[in-house]
């Protein structure tokens, strides 16, 4: 499986480089063949990297340039920010095992879920869920779940208000 995974991530590498149109269509094509369940009626930026094939990217979603999206499920319409990192969770990498080397640790991927129509603006990260609607302030590092309607900013994300 690890092969499968590298040989994934190495092509996601290569067609990120791809400029304008042109290089979204190779993208989304590229991640409609090797992923869950990708639309076609996506845009993915230059400089994107999709890093698991674990993902479902629904209708009308934007993905800025330079993001990088790991394990995730995106609801319709939902814009993405330039250099916004969804992470497969927040535990991806065990470090509790003092005599073993951090990056030899297991961790957890955990499926991150975007409600349809939220915003995401540009730097934010992104390790939990979001409910429809929500909108995320720029660099804001969300680690806990928000309901449908969020409005959140910060490090770590804090509820501002709700719409």
């Amino acid at each position: 499986m690890r092969d499968k995974d590298a040989l994934f991530q190495a092509f996601s590498q290569l067609l990120s480089m791809l400029p304008g149109k042109f290089g979204s269509f190779f993208r989304v094509c590229l991640h409609r063949w090797l992923c869950n369940d990708v639309s076609i009626d996506i845009y993915i930026g230059f400089g994107v990297l999709l890093s698991q094939r674990n993902m479902d990217i629904s209708d009308g979603v934007y993905i800025g340039p330079q993001s990088n999206i790991g394990s995730c499920y995106i609801g319709e319409n939902c814009l993405l920010g330039s250099g916004v990192h969804v992470l497969s969770g927040k535990n991806q990498h065990g470090f509790n095992e003092i005599d073993v080397p951090i990056k030899d640790q297991k961790g957890e991927l955990t499926k991150v879920q975007i409600g349809k129509n939220c915003w995401i603006g540009n730097g934010a990260i992104i390790m939990a869920d979001l409910g429809d609607n929500s909108i995320v302030a720029a660099g804001s590092v969300v680690t806990k779940a928000f309901p449908a309607g969020s409005i959140v900013g910060g490090n770590p994300a804090k509820l501002i208000r709700s719409r």
